[in-house]
């Protein structure tokens, strides 16, 4: 069966028709490259915005070679932080600052100090997928050597990045020690020919690291976006009425669940809008008592003088 063209398409595609609006081709070729990118980078997702001077116009997504304090690495475009750059969602360097601010400040892992080499080339791709491939064999490797040393830790990743100049092993404790790591960087270094940087992690970052999904269903919060991880308090858990069963509040990680604490503003918030329980309230269908509340519906849950319990919407309450 043949495929009819239409004539409103036919009349959209023809120029002569379109009355000065351009076409996506038009609208980029109109663009001028950007001049800074801002890249995700690392087993860790760090971030960065970057100089960058080439012809190219990459748009979010894009892998990108990037010289980082660490070496040359690939990592993916988020942004641009200019008006003119080549990707239609970039946002502005204020706006950029301002979610690093709220983001956790000082403690996000931002970085200026660096380069854009090139958005990346089918080789420089086919490099990089051969360095994953091989990411199983390099830790089983340098868990075997760490065997050899009967060193009180956990070698839960060996980082290699894109340019070969570095690898950063991973490493928890397993007890309260504080083990010398000396020979055995030395011998990780003489197997693989690479300079090591270690870097002690604890439970949380070893989620970030190697975790995948979470008991919602969607990807760990750590692994995800979620970049300053900070202490979980059980006065969260007990704010949002949440069930105080470890094996329930407790992530991937074995602590409290991060969702907990960057949730708790907006509980707390809400809680202030319940009447405490106990107190005397007002409502359609006579004065109570309340007797629990529900944060999240903004319900109130009052027990009227003639013993009936009945739920009211906050806004319902009178005076």
């Amino acid at each position: 069966m043949s495929i009819l063209p239409l004539p409103i398409f036919e009349q959209d595609a023809d120029p002569g028709r379109r009355n000065g609006a351009q076409t996506d081709e038009q609208i980029y070729a109109a663009m001028k490259p950007p001049t800074s990118i801002v890249v995700r980078y690392g087993a860790k997702r760090m971030v960065g915005e970057f100089p960058y001077d080439g012809k190219s116009k990459p748009g979010c997504g894009s892998k990108i070679v990037v010289r980082t304090p660490r070496g040359v690495e690939l990592g993916e475009m988020l942004t641009t932080t200019c008006g003119n750059g080549g990707c239609g969602k970039s946002v502005s360097r204020s706006e950029v600052r301002k979610y690093i601010e709220h983001s956790g400040g000082k403690d996000y892992p931002f970085t200026d100090e660096g380069k854009i080499l090139r958005v990346a080339e089918p080789d420089d791709l086919e490099i990089w997928s051969r360095l994953q491939a091989s990411t199983r064999a390099r830790l089983d490797r340098a868990r075997d050597i760490a065997r050899e040393f009967s060193l009180p830790i956990k070698i839960v990743e060996l980082e290699a990045i894109f340019g070969g100049e570095l690898l950063t092993m991973h490493w928890m404790a397993t007890d309260e020690s504080r083990p010398d790591l000396g020979a055995l960087i030395e011998a990780i270094q003489a197997a693989f020919e690479t300079p090591v940087v270690a870097n002690q992690i604890g439970a949380r970052d070893e989620a970030r690291l190697v975790a995948d999904y979470e008991k919602c269903g969607q990807h760990c919060c750590c692994k995800n976006f979620l970049k300053v991880l900070k202490p979980v308090s059980m006065k969260s858990a007990k704010t949002q009425k949440a069930t105080l069963d470890p094996m329930k509040i407790s992530g991937r990680c074995g602590r409290l669940m991060c969702c907990l604490r960057y949730e708790d503003e907006t509980y707390a918030e809400l809680a202030k809008k319940l009447p405490k329980k106990g107190s005397r309230v007002n409502t359609d269908e006579g004065p109570g008592t309340v007797v629990d509340g529900k944060i999240l519906v903004q319900l109130v849950l009052v027990r009227l003088e003639d013993g009936r319990e009945i739920a009211v919407p906050v806004e319902e309450l009178l005076a």
